[in-house]
């Protein structure tokens, strides 16, 4: 019986072992096309980078052009990561992109636009979608990205930021 017992809890214990510890090798890749044009991205970046010191003078706004409202770049907390998010409206729709985005993949990890780094008041984005590559995010309509300009990567699992980008 003693034996049965501790066969039971070795299994329960490497079961949630490789639950946690597994998401660490396994990478997602993933390119969605951008929300601005059919360039990705290198290009897409080069063209920000660009159209962030033009002037566009134009009698009307046109709500059906897409349009970079913020970016920034990621910054790590508790693990490494390289990229940019960008905010970007098109026909009163927002979509938050991640471009060039890669970080350690890890348990439970979520996505929030947030008013600060703890993610005690925040937008739930939904689950990560890709731990590499270009990725975008539907922001839910109404959701006030001025106050709400800080985008987390955040495992729910041990409450820990992974990285951050603010919204400018």
């Amino acid at each position: 019986m003693k034996k049965l017992l501790i066969a039971i809890i070795a299994v329960l214990f490497l079961g949630m072992a490789y639950y946690f510890i597994s998401p660490l090798w396994r990478v997602v890749e993933l390119d969605d096309a951008s929300p601005i044009s059919d360039v990705a991205g290198d290009d897409l970046a080069k063209m920000m980078e660009e159209m962030k010191d033009e002037v566009v003078e134009m009698d009307e706004p046109k709500p059906d052009m897409p349009r970079l409202v913020a970016s920034g770049d990621f910054l790590p907390k508790a693990h490494v990561v390289e990229g940019k998010a960008i905010l970007i409206e098109n026909g009163g729709e927002r979509t938050l992109r991640f471009e060039d985005f890669e970080t350690v993949n890890g348990p439970d990890l979520f996505i929030y636009l947030a008013t600060d780094e703890t993610g005690s008041d925040f937008v739930d984005l939904g689950r990560i979608k890709a731990t590499k590559g270009n990725i975008n995010y539907d922001v839910p309509l109404g959701t006030d990205t001025d106050k709400y300009n800080k985008v987390l990567v955040w495992c729910r699992a041990f409450r820990v930021l992974f990285s951050l980008a603010e919204l400018e």
